[in-house]
Order: structure tokens, then C-alpha cells, then sequence
């Protein structure tokens, strides 16, 4: 199938969301990933919320996600208010924008599964009043949550139909996991996909995932996972989110143009 795929804006690094969007529509992306950072950044710079994101529309990108500050699913308290607000503010800004995605990292801290399953049922319940899904994403560096099955646990747990999984090449890769990963998928249950390669070798140095490659040049095996990906039904953006230091210090055209390259050779 022809996939349709969408630029994470922190393939560029810090880039101004204005230079950001510029990247993704000059290259031909067909839509762009946006970060909670992207707008924090903006709004420190002295622009407002509707300024960024009439930015955002007049760039004519689809925006296929839109995330969130991390650390809401084993939280309380006030600081649970923070960031649940967060939550809310985001859903507000891509519902303005058509995402029907809000992506989130897990916790970089371990915490209660019932604490957080109560989290995610919570979250659910404020997007789907905007027809949103929140897609949680496993991270390789992480205690609690570095596997893929194990958020699957916890949204096993929480049983919210607006929250979902977020499957990542690079964290599965890194975290020893094979095709079998994929495969175990219920069709329907990938919310969303986020997409780059690992290099061939151990991290470099230990626990840096700052190290990620366009498709093709590392090791993840492509041409068997999409056929899978596409057999379980998922139809979404796939999005490349390929955070390297050596890919920000270049000419931001130039590599949103090679990994959309990379990325059409995909199928």
C-alpha cells in the first residue's frame, strides 16, 4: 500500500515551528508530527497559542499527532492537574488543527499500574469528547515501560477505547524484540506509528537514543514489519521520528529530503 507519511518535527531538532513546516511542505511530506515542545518554545518566544497555530494551517499540512508533556500516567496531585491540563489544552489545539492523534510518551518514572491505568481512563474520557485517541509509546530507556507489551498491559487495564498503542521501530528494535512483536498485534489495536532505523551495534555510548537513521540504513527489517502492519489493519500516518545530533547540525531541507526518500522506498 502506499503509506502516507508525516514529518516529526524532532527529526530537525529545535527548529522554529515556522522553518519546521517550511522543511516538511518544500519536501513534499504529507503531513507533519507536532511536538508539545514546538508550541511551548513558540510561546516563550513571545508568539501566542493562535498565532502558532495559524502557522500551522497556513503551511496547508495535515498534522498527523500533536504530543504531550510527559509524566501524567503515575502522577497525582497538583502535579497530576498540571499535566492533565496540558492534556486538555493540546486536544483543544488539535482539534482546531484536524489530529486525531495525541501522542504520549509513558512516565519516566515506575509507578501504581492501578494509579495509571485510572490516568489513562481519565485522559480517554477528556479526548473522546473531541473524537481523539491518545497513543501511548514505549521507550527502550525507560524501567517500567520499555517494552511494547507491557503498555500493552497497562491498556489492557484500562480498557479506554480513546486510549491506544503507539508502535515504534526504533524502541522495539532496541529493546531485542523481533518481528514476533508485530505479529502478536490484535488487528486494530496499533493507534499509531512512529518509524526510523537502528544502527548496526550496541548504543553508542550506553542508553543514547539520540543515534536513530532514515529507513534503510540500519538494521530494522522494513519490508517485512509494514506488510505486517498493514495486515493488522492500521491505515494511519507513519511518522519519522529520527532524533540525531548529526542529522540537526545539517541543512534541515536536505534531510527531510533524504529520509523522505528513504521513507517512498518503504512502499
Amino acid at each position: 500500500m502506499a503509506w502516507r507519511l508525516a514529518l516529526h518535527t524532532g527529526s530537525l531538532g529545535a527548529k522554529p515551528l515556522d522553518l519546521a513546516l517550511r522543511v516538511a511542505r518544500e519536501t513534499g511530506w504529507d503531513a507533519v508530527e507536532l511536538r508539545y515542545v514546538d508550541f511551548t518554545r513558540g510561546l516563550e518566544a513571545g508568539s501566542s497559542a493562535d498565532e502558532l497555530l495559524g502557522l500551522v494551517k497556513a503551511s496547508g499540512l495535515p498534522v498527523s499527532a500533536v504530543g504531550v508533556e510527559r509524566g501524567w500516567v503515575c502522577s497525582d496531585g497538583e502535579e497530576h492537574a498540571r499535566l492533565v491540563g496540558i492534556i486538555d489544552g493540546v486536544s483543544r489545539w488539535a482539534e482546531e488543527l484536524g489530529a486525531p492523534i495525541i501522542m504520549s510518551p509513558m512516565d519516566p518514572q515506575p509507578g501504581d499500574l492501578d494509579r495509571a491505568a485510572a490516568s489513562l481512563r481519565e485522559v480517554g474520557d477528556l479526548v473522546a469528547q473531541r473524537g481523539q485517541t491518545v497513543a501511548l509509546e514505549l521507550n527502550v530507556g525507560l524501567v517500567q515501560f520499555k517494552k511494547l507489551q507491557q503498555v500493552r498491559d497497562l491498556l489492557a487495564r484500562a480498557a479506554h477505547p480513546n486510549v491506544g498503542l503507539l508502535v515504534d521501530t526504533y524502541h522495539i528494535q532496541r529493546g531485542g524484540d523481533g518481528l514476533e512483536t508485530y505479529e502478536s498485534l490484535a488487528p486494530g489495536e496499533i493507534a499509531y506509528f512512529q518509524y526510523s532505523d537502528v544502527p548496526d551495534g550496541p548504543m553508542n555510548p550506553p542508553g543514547n537514543t539520540f543515534e536513530r537513521l532514515p529507513p534503510g540504513a540500519g538494521v530494522v527489517p522494513f519490508a517485512q514489519i509494514l506488510p505486517i502492519v498493514a495486515a493488522k489493519g492500521y491505515t494511519g500516518y507513519l511518522s519519522y521520528e529520527a532524533l540525531n545530533p548529526a542529522a540537526f547540525d545539517r541543512d534541515p531541507f536536505e534531510v527531510a529530503a533524504e529520509a523522505l526518500a528513504a521513507s517512498r522506498k518503504l512502499g
